[in-house]
């Protein structure tokens, strides 16, 4: 564990994680089940991060159909089978935060589930440098509501210029400003939007194109005293 009183609360997807194919492929075997239109891996990812029930409601539409009730639950069956079929870390992010874990209590703060956010996190070897892992089903509101992140703080001993969101959509920046703390968003995500840029102009928001400047705003989060080291040109693309 890090600095006791330094938090840095991660997203999954799209953050940490490409999960957007089996995402896609989850959603398309649903669709044909249900005799709708196939969509786009891209149209898909579009539709991620407010939680699997959206998700689902919002590819159902785009595919031609309403809403169907009782879909949830399949589409949750037919997603846990294909879980790891293609997800994979993002090139350089194990080494980011393994560095940030050495000077800040370090979580993952998802509107996915938690158990297939723990299997998949376990899987790819990096469950344990987190700290806590706080999914959509749990016992507080899915982002941008602010009280799980709020919880997590509270944990670590971290106020809220202590406290760091890191996340690739609009939802985790909104989540961000909700709890009143320091947000960075990520371009390489499959969330990210090109009109965000105008909107992560401050100190308190910013952006990462990549792994090195990601480790530069964690440095700069932590202080020059925390001495995180950042990347090499080579570390970030692994």
């Amino acid at each position: 564990m890090g600095h006791l009183h330094r938090l840095i609360a991660f997203d999954l997807d799209g953050t940490l994680i490409d999960s957007r194919r089996d995402l896609a492929d989850s959603a398309n075997q649903l669709i044909t089940e249900l005799g709708g239109q196939l969509l786009s891996e891209d149209a898909i990812g579009r539709m991620v991060g407010e939680g699997a029930a959206l998700l689902v409601r919002r590819a159902l539409e785009a595919s031609g159909m309403g809403e169907r009730p009782h879909v949830l639950d399949r589409f949750l069956e037919i997603y846990d089978a294909r879980l790891l079929n293609h997800t994979r870390l993002y090139d350089g992010i194990a080494d980011v935060i393994q560095r940030a874990r050495e000077q800040a209590t370090l979580t993952v703060l998802t509107n996915k589930p938690a158990a297939p956010s723990e299997r998949i996190l376990a899987a790819l070897g990096i469950r344990e440098l987190f700290d806590e892992v706080v999914g959509g089903d749990g016992a507080y509101p899915r982002k941008p509501n602010p009280d799980a992140l709020r919880a997590m703080m509270r944990s670590a001993g971290a106020t809220t210029k202590e406290t760091l969101l890191v996340g690739d959509s609009e939802i985790d920046l909104a989540t961000a400003r909700n709890a009143g703390v320091k947000s960075c968003l990520v371009s390489y995500g499959f969330g990210f939007r090109q009109e965000l840029r105008s909107q992560l102009s401050t100190p308190d928001a910013r952006i990462a194109d990549d792994m090195r400047e990601l480790s530069r705003v964690i440095a700069d989060f932590c202080g020059p005293s925390a001495n995180v080291r950042p990347l090499r040109a080579t570390e970030g693309t692994r």
